[in-house]
């Protein structure tokens, strides 16, 4: 299990660190994309880095000219948007 303290350390880590090849924008839509298959971590996510984060993270993987980055963010916060209309009774 993951907690929402462990999800928001290790994404500051990755954002903050200069020695990976790994881009901030993707670590944010590497674990939006993981956490879709856990409910609790998906709330950890959406919790910790939030839905606005994630669409930041698409918007410059789109500058950067990153579409499969960019796809796979979009259809992260589709998956979130569903979950939320479905947490809310919009799903019936």
């Amino acid at each position: 299990m993951v907690s929402t303290t462990g999800v928001k350390r290790a994404l500051a880590a990755l954002a903050t660190r200069t020695d990976t090849a790994t881009r901030p924008y993707a670590a944010v839509i590497d674990e939006a994309e993981a956490a879709r298959t856990d409910l609790r971590r998906a709330a950890g996510f959406v919790e910790s880095v939030g839905l606005d984060r994630l669409e930041e993270a698409v918007a410059v993987a789109e500058r950067d000219g990153d579409a499969a980055a960019a796809e796979r963010g979009r259809a992260a916060l589709s998956a979130y948007r569903g979950f939320r209309e479905a947490a809310a009774g919009g799903g019936r």
